[in-house]
């Protein structure tokens, strides 16, 4: 079985995020990326049908040379080797596109995502490759088990989960669950050594073109002042939660 790993490059949850040129672009001075915490879910869960089913495991990635680093963790943590698609990632559309290209081009059987990435929480790219490659597709996927050519998944919807009966090729945007935080894979000295050695390969972008693009950001608005209210003064609660919040 030959999987392909998504990996999207992004800003760590804890770094202060800012705008440069009038609010257009991202400011990534001083932020430091990571691996998508979703990706990271679906990695593990490819470094477990590697151990005990034999799969070949390759990460890809667009975007630019500074990406690099992030492939080589997931390296580290396991993958046989990495791609890395020499484009910006402007859009879902077209990151779609490239990442559809390479499996396409590569024979691959199961493709996994992160349901999301945590920048943009867009919810698209999986869901677009499947299209593309007219693959089988399972979304905020939390357990998975592949059996030859069938596969069993189950999914989060709206309150509960569903068990899916399907078969490869597939694409899976998967989330926690699918495997547990406790079981996610911590880069060790010799996965770092052999990170190092392994295939990293570029290749060039089949389109340019961008479907969408983003104009401006901003940042939310501050937090409002907070009013304490005496704890004996039930009465100015009751109207200020009904005339001013509005929520009584």
């Amino acid at each position: 079985m030959k999987i392909l790993v998504c990996i999207s490059h992004v800003p760590d949850t804890t770094s202060k995020i800012n705008f440069t040129d009038n609010d257009t672009k991202f400011d990534t001075n001083g932020v430091q990326f990571v691996i998508n915490p979703y990706d990271e879910f679906v990695l593990t869960r490819a470094m477990w049908f590697k151990e005990k089913q034999g799969a070949s495991v390759t990460v890809v990635n667009v975007g630019s040379s500074s990406t690099e680093p992030t492939l080589r963790k997931a390296l580290a943590i396991g993958a046989d080797d990495a791609i890395r698609v020499n484009a910006e990632p402007i859009d879902g559309m077209s990151v779609a596109k490239e990442i559809a290209e390479v499996a396409k081009n590569g024979g691959y059987d199961l493709v996994l995502a992160g349901k999301e990435s945590s920048d943009y929480n867009g919810q698209m790219v999986p869901g677009m490759v499947a299209a593309m490659l007219g693959f089988n597709f399972v979304n905020g996927c939390v357990g998975m088990e592949v059996d030859g050519n069938n596969v069993t998944a189950t999914r989060e919807i709206d309150g509960g989960s569903e068990s899916l009966v399907t078969t490869l090729p597939l694409v899976v945007g998967g989330q926690k669950g699918i495997v547990e935080e406790s079981d996610l894979r911590i880069p060790n000295m010799r996965g770092i050594m052999m990170a190092r050695k392994k295939p990293l390969n570029v290749v060039e972008p089949t389109s340019s073109e961008n479907a969408t693009s983003s104009q401006s950001f901003e940042k939310p608005a501050p937090k409002g002042a907070v009013k304490l209210v005496d704890a004996d003064n039930i009465d100015e609660l009751i109207n200020l939660l009904h005339n001013k919040a509005k929520v009584i």
